[in-house]
């Protein structure tokens, strides 16, 4: 006899399938390339603006749970999200991720414009299927070139204001971009038998511990070297300058220490997101 299962989903599962967090990195980013751009945008105009970015991010996130259901299964830091614990059927999961993903597009080119909508869409279509179903399953660099998706919502969020692009706004895309791989090995040292359980080739399962070290604080360097750049490009004053020097030099000092194994990863990984929320927020303040 067939087996029926009986899903029994709640509001806070749903929630969790946008990878709220996420979201709000996503959101906070996105509205610093708003606020940035010279240009002026109305408010509701630019709160449109914000929801569909929100919304997009939702959906990847979505997306990406939908994708990995079955190896989030096999390790122990995922296994009691929604749906490799069952609560919510997949089916269900798969429609709520494509319908956001097609309404915020939709939203952002009719409230905003087509140039946000079209850097919208490319972020979704390139963590979903390029970073989550092909580069993730593949290669021990997928953080790096997946990490493209995670670091367009300022670009979104500028182009919004602008309907344009400029180089100030690929330097805020420049530090995210540069800013993940740091970022995400400094949790995936503490996650190493989880991805090798269910065959993930992160950095650390094929190149060692002491390499991920290595590359974390090559990838901190050039984090903190490319946060000058706004500041060159008149984005940020002295205030930004002495600011991002001083978080900087920490985000360097943690990355070597835990180079030398005198530091825990999961502190540095702590630190990298309370360093790019001040970066950002002293730009909007400066």
């Amino acid at each position: 006899m067939e087996q029926v299962c009986i899903y029994n989903p709640t509001f806070s599962d749903y929630w969790e399938l946008l990878k709220p967090r996420v979201m709000s990195l996503v959101v906070f980013t996105g509205f610093c390339g708003l606020f940035l751009a010279p240009g002026k945008i109305h408010p509701v105009i630019g709160f449109a603006a914000i929801l569909s970015l929100a919304i997009g991010a939702g959906a990847s996130g979505c997306l990406n749970m939908w994708w990995e259901k079955d190896t989030d299964a096999l390790m122990k830091r995922t296994a009691n999200r929604a749906l490799p614990a069952g609560r919510v059927d997949p089916d269900s999961a798969l429609a709520l991720g494509m319908i956001l993903s097609c309404g915020s597009v939709l939203t952002m080119l009719v409230a905003v414009n087509a140039v946000a909508a079209f850097w919208l869409a490319f972020s979704i279509f390139f963590y979903v299927i390029v970073y989550t179903a092909i580069l993730k399953p593949r290669t021990p660099q997928n953080i790096v070139i997946g990490g493209i998706a995670g670091a367009l919502p300022p670009v979104v969020g500028w182009a919004a204001v602008m309907n344009s692009t400029s180089i100030e706004a690929w330097s805020l895309f420049l530090i995210i971009f540069l800013w993940t791989p740091a970022h995400f090995w400094a949790l995936a040292l503490n996650c190493i038998d989880d991805y090798n359980r269910a065959s993930i080739p992160m950095l650390p399962c094929l190149k060692g511990e002491q390499e991920t070290k290595s590359q974390i604080l090559l990838y901190a360097i050039l984090t903190v070297l490319s946060s000058y750049l706004p500041y060159y490009l008149g984005m940020g004053g002295s205030l930004y300058l002495f600011i991002t020097t001083v978080l900087g030099g920490g985000f360097i000092v943690l990355s070597i220490a835990v180079y030398f194994s005198k530091y825990s990863s999961s502190s540095l990984f702590a630190y990298s997101i309370l360093y790019l929320f001040l970066i950002f927020l002293i730009l909007l303040i400066n």
